[in-house]
């Protein structure tokens, strides 16, 4: 946990360093394929003997175009399956995608308003507010009625007690 920090100027020499070495080795490897084609040439490709008539020169053309047929023949089927290979590994690559599902990333919180948000959707052009209230309709609010306490029933009674003559006599 208490580790120093390195300095941008050891940093950039340890840096260069390991950009040296690794030129160096790139190098070597270059060098290396070079004798390393010059030893299979040298070994599949023997020099031709010039030395002769027409006849032997004629037989080693015939044999060496033999050779070059055979050789565009392997290449041939060799490039077949590796084509085959790549085919069959892609087929595996989808269905792996297809089995492991698009994963969907969590989503982050972005602290910015509804009127700016369209505002950078939308750009500086179009002039866009999100206050949703103003649109609304006024509406009164109704006043509800309250319940009225309800007392002794009796003296309820004896109150409603003249609108019963009122209906009596008429």
């Amino acid at each position: 946990p208490n580790r120093k920090k390195m300095t941008s100027s050891r940093r950039h020499h340890l840096k260069s360093l390991i950009l040296q070495i690794a030129l160096n080795w790139l190098e070597q490897e270059k060098k290396d394929a070079v004798t390393a084609k010059e030893a299979y040439m040298a070994e599949n490709c023997p020099a031709p003997d010039m030395a002769g008539d027409q006849a032997t020169l004629m037989e080693l053309c015939k044999k060496l175009q033999a050779t070059i047929d055979k050789i565009d023949e392997e290449r041939y089927d060799i490039e077949a399956k590796v084509q085959k290979a790549d085919k069959e590994l892609e087929d595996l690559r989808i269905k792996v995608v297809d089995l492991r599902g698009v994963k969907k990333p969590a989503l982050k919180k972005v602290r910015m308003s509804a009127d700016s948000m369209l505002q950078a959707l939308l750009g500086s052009k179009h002039k866009v507010t999100m206050d949703l209230r103003s649109n609304l309709k006024q509406v009164k609010k109704e006043v509800k009625e309250e319940v009225k306490a309800v007392g002794d029933w009796r003296k309820n009674i004896e109150d409603k007690a003249d609108r019963k003559k009122m209906f009596e006599t008429s």
